[in-house]
């Protein structure tokens, strides 16, 4: 039979606790969508259509189990399908050229936007995964090169580096002199991402990390 000491059980919880807590955040988020969803659709309903949907004792639309989910699979299957359509898509862009231009709103907008898309958009901008050297020349950071022309700071023969922290979504943006910078060119950039993240304990490729 297994000693269970502090030092286990310390171990065994936060095991668990990195099992469960992506998956128990998942499902709340969803089901909190689907909830809200479900309880705004009687009403709009009930105003739209006064014959369909009855009233509770308390004179309160009556819900209408599954009606959510269905709403948010169909939106997105619908959205989805119109994103595909060059018209479609041709109003998005002006949508979005509008939104860019439009004085407090752009700054918040085209800043949420740039980043997403760094991750994962069309423009994704974290595929160039480097080692830079930024506090100590014997002491590497793992980093991805976002601009590599900077003369309009007056910066020649530097690249700019955003190097992400640890167990956070934050990081830091340097610019650096190109002789600090190592490419990692045999090293996916979502590899790289998830080692620094991970604080240097995840496996990289189909190797552990020693």
């Amino acid at each position: 039979m297994k000693s269970f000491t502090p030092g286990k059980l310390i171990y065994y919880f936060f095991q668990g606790l990195i099992i469960l807590a992506p998956i128990v955040i998942t499902a709340w988020a969803v089901i909190s969508l689907f909830n809200f969803v479900d309880g705004i659709l009687p009403n709009l309903l009930r105003t739209l259509f006064p014959d369909m949907v009855k009233l509770d004792p308390q004179g309160n639309p009556e819900e209408i189990p599954g009606l959510g989910f269905l709403t948010v699979v169909l939106i997105v299957f619908f959205v989805g399908y119109l994103s595909s359509n060059f018209i479609v898509s041709r109003l998005v862009d002006l949508f979005d050229r509008i939104l860019e231009k439009t004085p407090g709103i752009k700054l918040i907008y085209t800043t949420v936007k740039d980043f997403l898309e760094a991750f994962a958009g069309n423009k994704r901008k974290f595929n160039k995964a480097v080692l830079v050297s930024v506090d100590d020349k014997e002491v590497w950071r793992i980093g991805f090169i976002t601009q590599s022309d900077l003369t309009q700071f007056g910066l020649t023969d530097y690249y700019c580096v955003y190097v992400p922290h640890s167990y956070a979504f934050s990081g830091v943006t340097y610019m650096v002199k190109k002789d600090r910078i190592k490419l990692l060119d045999d090293m996916k950039s979502a590899d790289a991402m998830k080692f620094v993240v991970s604080g240097g304990v995840t496996a990289l490729g189909d190797g552990e990390v020693s």
